[in-house]
């Protein structure tokens, strides 16, 4: 088994308490500002995040670069203060003109000291939860700046994936949900062209195949590999509310052992690759397996959204489409 660190796209968090940390002895420090809010043709959307350093470091962005500037003078300021900043940008400010903002969107961006109005406790317990895969919510109070960590709540805000400002105003709620999973059953040509996809769409892969010709760091490099059997891979893997899993092989006695651990567990897309007679043999086999109709329909099969999509790349797009579509709740 081949596993490489996960590399995540929003480290933000874990880079901003990073800089906290290594420039506290020199008597520097950091700031995260987020976007909480948007109207019109805002470029980033609500939660995005940029951490600016006392020495004029940053990474991430607010704005697509049209608000950053002003943002980043704000984030030294309020390093210098420790007191935390909301501010608002908008095409009817003669600030936001200033620092480019003329595209017809307003933007409201709460900027925070670490280690002032957010703590460095909060900030670490915040990485720790990320690290360990558990969903949470930042809530922080954009008038007082006093923020906290809460577990099961926000429900729908997490199946969404949807931070923003709760009905009062006032309080703002970051969504830290881990990070996608995308577990391919199957290294053949179209998991070639599907995990680049999935990768850029901001998923962890894992390729399955027992097969070693197939799965090779040579067909997927630098790409998590495993060769073990698909019921046996599943059980360590433990596909959970935000995993996908994916099966290619064609081969029943691969697929199904896998299909069976998905249909058991919580994951939030399955989709299978066959023609739909080849569907029609799996769902009696799942039927003969002791699923019932409404746990089979889970499998989305043919795989694929039907844009009538010819070789292993276009597939590879319809598969990333639909596994889209059923996350963000939309009908297909």
């Amino acid at each position: 088994m081949t596993t490489p660190s996960l590399q995540r796209f929003d480290n933000i968090p874990e880079t901003a308490l990073d800089w906290h940390c290594a420039g506290k002895a020199a008597g520097q420090g950091a700031a995260l500002a987020t976007v909480v809010e948007t109207w019109g043709s805002a470029p980033r959307r609500t939660g995005s995040q940029l951490v600016v350093a006392s020495d004029g470091r940053i990474e991430g962005s607010v704005s697509g670069g049209c608000v950053e500037g002003a943002v980043i003078v704000a984030a030294q300021e309020a390093i210098n203060t420790g007191h935390h900043q909301v501010l608002e940008f908008g095409v009817s400010d003669e600030d936001a003109f200033a620092v480019g903002l003329a595209c017809g969107g307003t933007i409201r961006i709460l900027v925070e000291p670490i280690g002032g109005t957010l703590p460095e406790t909060v900030l670490a317990d915040l990485v720790v939860a990320r690290a360990e895969r558990r969903a949470v919510a930042y809530v922080v109070d954009l008038e007082t700046g006093l923020g906290r960590l809460e577990s099961d709540t926000h429900v729908e805000r997490m199946r969404m994936d949807r931070s923003g400002v709760e009905e009062d105003g006032t309080t703002f709620v970051a969504i830290h949900n881990p990070p996608l999973r995308l577990i391919v059953v199957g290294a053949v040509h179209i998991a070639q062209a599907l995990v680049p996809m999935a990768r850029i769409a901001g998923y962890d892969p894992v390729i399955i195949d027992p097969r070693a010709a197939f799965a090779s760091p040579e067909r997927f490099p630098g790409e998590t590999l495993v060769e073990d059997w698909p019921d046996e891979a599943m059980a360590r893997l433990a596909p959970d509310a935000r995993s996908a899993v994916v099966l290619l092989t064609h081969d029943p006695k691969i697929d199904d052992p896998a299909l069976e651990a998905a249909l058991r567990g919580p994951c939030f897309y399955i989709g299978a690759l066959g023609s739909s007679r080849t569907h029609a043999k799996r769902v009696a086999r799942m039927q003969d397996a002791g699923f019932d109709a409404s746990t089979i329909e889970r499998i989305n099969g043919p795989i694929g959204l039907n844009i009538g999509a010819a070789g292993p790349a276009e597939i590879a797009v319809s598969i990333i489409s639909e596994m889209t579509a059923v996350l963000r709740g939309r009908k297909i």
